[in-house]
């Protein structure tokens, strides 16, 4: 499980024990530990810039590298599992990234800001990389996002459809009325019905995923 700009903190601990309640093993990755050890934000505007300050000294090979250390060590210690990473915010832009790596079953990007803009610590944007992604992929927005306008969410469906025209494997969805962070309980643009819906995919009872 790949955090938001605010780091490993309360809600993102809740969402990893849920996953577990359900069976899932789960491994928050602390994205910002080479500049902020231990980072635990809260959603306040002061928190939000310094997390921005985090996010922007970390680069895509830093991310690569962090989740295939969390891959390798959830395969020693459940050799069987499928491995799922789930990011939110940056962390979505992060589990786009994670796609790329072998072993990735299915990465679900939660409102990943910038993918088709930019990457993180520069380069061509990170939907370029759609080729080298093998796992299954499922990008999650809300149509209220302002960070994610329509254009962009527009891009990067047609990209996913022009490689995976049937949508089987590369799924982009959207969630009518619902606001950048709708997943996060703890922030005012939690949206209660595009949460379950989110909460529908991750955990399997959705049957087009």
């Amino acid at each position: 499980m790949l955090p938001e700009v605010f780091g490993v903190n309360g809600w993102v601990r809740s969402v990893a024990d849920r996953l577990a309640a359900h069976g899932h093993p789960a491994l928050a990755v602390p994205l910002f530990a080479r500049t902020g050890p231990n980072l635990e934000l809260a959603y306040e505007p002061s928190d939000l810039a310094e997390g921005r300050r985090h996010k922007d000294a970390t680069t895509s090979e830093q991310i690569l590298a962090d989740v295939a250390a969390a891959v390798a060590w959830l395969r020693a210690q459940y050799p069987e599992a499928a491995i799922h990473v789930v990011g939110f915010c940056f962390g979505g832009h992060a589990a786009f990234l994670a796609a790329t790596l072998p072993g990735v079953e299915h990465a679900f990007d939660f409102y990943g800001a910038g993918v088709s803009r930019m990457r993180p610590g520069g380069g061509e944007p990170s939907l370029s990389l759609l080729p080298n992604i093998e796992a299954r992929l499922t990008c999650v927005f809300g149509t209220a996002d302002p960070l994610i306008p329509a254009e962009d969410r527009e891009t990067i469906g047609a990209a996913l459809r022009k490689v995976d025209p049937a949508g089987q494997r590369l799924r982009s969805l959207a969630y009518a009325d619902a606001d950048h962070g709708f997943m996060c309980e703890a922030r005012s643009s939690f949206n209660p019905q595009a949460s379950a819906q989110g909460w529908s995919l991750l955990l399997g009872d959705d049957p087009r995923i």
